[in-house]
């Protein structure tokens, strides 16, 4: 999946378009990128185009993650974007679906293993039987 059909997807799901969406995804990257291990955020930016990796840069300094659970997620992309929690949350649920159809299905679930329980409200979509369908 090229950069251009990520976000494309991502914008259909959150029925915001250009900036705005591309402002959302960086959101939600970031704060992802912060709650991976730094092994891991290399391991997804390999499977992603060019354009996320930026976005994806793991902290030099270390290879551990944030301990952070889904409020803090949201409240993180939210401030990072300018946006309410609830517009948040749906980019969130949003870009994981698209994760989820633009990385093996082996890397997504290596994501997904390093997130707690209280991230299965914007996780399990991407999950759904016709989200796994690659395109």
């Amino acid at each position: 999946m090229d950069h251009h059909t990520f976000t494309a997807r991502v914008a259909r799901l959150t029925g915001t378009a250009g900036d705005r969406t591309a402002t959302l995804v960086a959101a939600t990257l970031e704060t992802l990128a912060e709650r991976l291990t730094g092994g891991e955020v290399l391991d997804l930016a390999a499977q992603l185009p060019r354009p996320l990796w930026a976005m994806l840069s793991p902290r030099p300094h270390t290879e551990a993650a944030e301990r952070f659970g889904a409020a803090e997620f949201v409240a993180r992309v939210a401030c990072r974007a300018d946006s309410d929690e609830n517009t948040a949350r749906a980019a969130i649920r949003a870009v994981f679906a698209t994760l989820r159809e633009a990385i093996s299905g082996g890397e997504f679930s290596d994501v997904v293993v390093q997130l707690p329980r209280d991230y299965r409200d914007m996780v399990e979509p991407a999950l759904a039987p016709a989200a796994t369908r690659r395109r």
